[in-house]
């Protein structure tokens, strides 16, 4: 058996709330040792970066993309949509919901500026798919490189004052450390704060709660995103796929090689509401598509696989068994979206500029697996027991 290299790592974010023992590849030390300097952030989009780059983005495309402000963070800064296409299926996509994991808003860059173009195949995407992306969701986040939001409990209790005698909920953050200041600026796990009833009005008795239980809507950056999905919802019918974009420890193993993890996916969050354990969720199981969530995350790795022996074919599934209804993956999940969750490896200050532009690239090209797939309909054929032959990352299974 390979002797396993277990090591703390600086800033590994985990979607899961228990703790997970990872693998790391022979040679690799955590951030802030000299195998792995902690590196410049420069080269990442910021959030007036952002702005200037959508509207360059609009003009470009004259009048093909559409961008408009679809809410304001707890500080006050723009949570933009971006919008391409006018087919009948909707494919929407976030990024940053945690601050400090910023691949994904430079792949949905790139990816909105070749749909505005004029090439015949985005035309093609664009007469079958309205794709609509919310980049760096979590503004406030991501201007202190961190997970959580920039909100504290008495904000919360302003905007809800029935949860005056409430205890703060447990994804409420509120520590220092060498990394983190929440203490003189406290904030939520956006991503702990969606439920899947979309109607739902905090009340005392669901807090604080725990990572098994739904999420509150407490937040001005997750009530934003709910409130596009429902908008979505109300003039498609339904959101056919939502993905959400994030980032991972940088040195996990495909299980059983020494090949570092290019990034996981999962299309699993909650249990099937149509079992026993998911039997709490049984009044959505009629709207719950695990086979396409499979199907959709098998279009990823095939899409990946056709780069042949290089990094971009190491793709491994996320842990699975997950009970995470409080995450937008399985709060949309139950409302009826097929549901894809990409980890990429590494995190702003681990990458360095080489590496954060071949996972970007990554990002992209798994992206356009699902892109395409639903725009040709080849996602629909596949077959969703493929899902459980994708590799495993070694020690979180």
């Amino acid at each position: 058996m390979k002797k396993r290299k277990v090591i703390t790592t600086i800033g590994a974010i985990v979607l899961t709330a228990s703790l997970v023992t990872p693998t790391f590849a022979a040679g690799q030390t955590s951030p802030g040792t000299p195998d792995q300097q902690v590196l410049s952030v420069e080269g990442f989009t910021n959030h007036a970066q952002l702005g200037k780059k959508l509207e360059q983005i609009v003009q470009n495309s004259h009048g093909k993309v559409a961008v408009e402000v679809a809410g304001f963070s707890n500080k006050g800064r723009e949570i933009w949509k971006a919008t391409v296409g006018t087919g009948k299926k909707v494919i929407l996509i976030q990024s940053e919901i945690h601050g400090n994991e910023p691949t994904g808003t430079e792949a949905l860059l790139s990816i909105l500026q070749y749909l505005g173009g004029n090439s015949p195949e985005a035309e093609k995407i664009r007469e079958e798919i309205t794709l609509v992306a919310l980049p760096k969701m979590n503004p406030d986040a991501s201007e202190l490189s961190r997970r959580g939001n920039n909100m504290t409990w008495q904000e919360v209790v302003k905007a809800f004052p029935q949860l005056e005698n409430a205890a703060p909920s447990w994804n409420y953050y509120t520590y220092k450390d060498s990394n983190f200041d929440y203490k003189s600026q406290p904030g939520f796990d956006v991503n702990r704060d969606f439920n899947p009833n979309l109607d739902y009005v905090p009340q005392p008795k669901d807090f604080p709660a725990k990572s098994s239980e739904p999420g509150w809507f407490i937040t001005p950056e997750s009530q934003t995103v709910r409130d596009v999905y429902k908008s979505l919802v109300e003039e498609y019918g339904k959101v056919e796929v939502f993905i959400d974009l994030h980032h991972q420890a940088p040195y996990y193993e495909v299980d059983g090689t020494d090949d570092l993890v290019t990034f996981s996916i999962s299309g699993q969050f909650v249990p099937d509401p149509s079992t026993d354990a998911g039997s709490k969720y049984a009044t959505y199981a009629e709207n719950y598509k695990y086979d396409f969530s499979r199907q959709l995350n098998v279009a990823i790795y095939n899409a990946l696989q056709e780069y042949g022996d290089s990094p971009f074919k190491n793709i491994t599934l996320y842990p699975q068994g997950q009970n995470l209804p409080g995450t937008a993956l399985a709060s949309f999940a139950l409302n009826g979206s097929g549901t894809v969750l990409f980890e990429v490896r590494g995190q702003t200050h681990s990458m360095g500029q080489k590496k954060k532009g071949q996972l970007v690239k990554a990002v992209e090209r798994g992206l356009y697996g699902i892109i395409n797939g639903v725009t040709d309909g080849s996602v629909y054929d596949i077959d969703p027991e493929v899902y459980e032959s994708i590799p495993l990352t070694e020690g979180r299974q």
